[in-house]
């Protein structure tokens, strides 16, 4: 059983007085540690597909299973509970400070301040902004801002990072290493699904998928032959 599955998921929206499908039948399994992106041009649904795969938005009519259960029956629960979801950015200038921000979603679960801290201290290590951590919000740029909004995920341990548009507004040169990173996370299996308007952020996919028309093109589902992410990552450190 994968941990995310999409079952014939269909989904449309009212434009002005015309009702548009923005999706038709869409199916997708995502396996834990895999990096899967999805391509699609401005208003292809790509975002609408991450939201319902998160479990933020729900289809009219298909499926969206996380690790068996219908996303559908546990709504926002499942934010934080198994499934990271970053939107573009971190939001608007609030006065708080990084990490303030990035632990924040600990704290409304009850955990204690001194423990919330030393985990967004972590989380910001690891996505490799963690110099960042006493500056506002507005302060960051295009890079720092991505890395910040996946730590705010990672930081609740999810099993599924959902993120939309990861490379979009990032300095081209930075673009890559936004790519490192989300592969490092998969390779430390966590299952990461992205979507990607310009084609910068499919290089080091397991999977690139397209999505036009409402349809899905591309391999929908993991093969069985596929590497495991812990046998992929030992492949790349005997060959650096």
């Amino acid at each position: 059983m994968s941990l995310l599955e999409l079952r014939r998921v269909s989904k449309s929206h009212l434009h002005r007085s015309r009702r548009v499908e923005v999706l038709r039948e869409v199916s997708l399994e995502i396996d834990v540690g895999e990096l899967v992106a999805v391509w699609g041009l401005r208003r292809s649904g790509r975002s609408t597909l991450l939201a319902m795969a998160a479990g933020v938005d729900q289809p009219d009519a298909g499926e969206v299973l996380f690790d068996g259960v219908d996303l559908n029956g546990r709504g926002a629960t499942a934010l934080g509970d198994g499934v990271g979801y970053c939107r573009q950015g971190v939001g608007v200038p609030n006065g708080r400070t990084v990490t303030d921000n990035v632990r924040a979603g600990l704290l409304a679960r009850g955990v204690q301040v001194p423990d919330a801290h030393l985990r967004a201290h972590r989380a910001l290590e690891r996505v490799g902004v963690e110099p960042c951590g006493e500056l506002m919000l507005g302060d960051l740029d295009g890079a720092e801002a991505v890395r910040v909004a996946i730590a705010c995920a990672l930081v609740l341990g999810p099993r599924l990072l959902v993120i939309d548009e990861p490379t979009k507004g990032v300095d081209l040169l930075q673009r890559d290493e936004i790519v490192l990173l989300l592969r490092s996370l998969a390779d430390d299996g966590i299952a990461i699904l992205v979507s990607d308007g310009d084609g910068s952020g499919l290089s080091d996919a397991d999977r690139s998928l397209s999505l036009a028309g409402g349809e899905l093109r591309g391999k929908t589902s993991p093969q069985a032959g596929d590497l495991l992410p812990l046998q992929r990552a030992r492949g790349r450190s005997t060959a650096a």
